[in-house]
């Protein structure tokens, strides 16, 4: 399984609309300037991530995007299969014998659970832990 920029730039996208912690909007300008991602690109994954429930949008001013309901209630998984499609390990192939595709199978709830009991919050406030160094 293979994530594309669409779904790697949608997770940062979301984790940086969870971070903002008065919930205030946030535009794509600084979330692709502090991430140094093209602005434009960010503009085509918003899209979806609105139609799909996530994401919400201010006009004005002060204007961006917000997060529909708290990062703790959106799971990576969400987000993922949003910009992305289905999850799939490999193509269907007939070659496949039963064995590989049982293992095939495996390797996909594996990932879907990983990716269905992380939630947004968990990652922004994984990254911004960081490490503590004690000299």
């Amino acid at each position: 399984m293979k994530i594309s920029t669409k779904g790697r730039y949608g997770l940062t996208i979301m984790i940086a609309l969870a971070r903002e912690t008065d919930n205030k909007p946030l535009s794509l300008k600084k979330i692709a300037a502090r991430h140094e991602l093209p602005e434009h690109y960010l503009e085509q994954l918003i899209g979806p991530l609105r139609n799909g429930g996530l994401v919400k949008s201010v006009r004005g001013a002060y204007g961006g995007y917000q997060l529909v309901k708290p990062a703790k209630e959106i799971t990576a998984g969400e987000i993922i299969r949003l910009l992305e499609g289905p999850l799939t390990i490999v193509e269907d192939s007939e070659a496949d014998d039963a064995v590989k595709r049982k293992l095939w199978d495996k390797i996909k709830v594996a990932i879907e659970t990983v990716l269905d009991e992380t939630t947004l919050a968990d990652l922004a406030e994984e990254d911004t832990n960081g490490y503590m160094f004690y000299i």
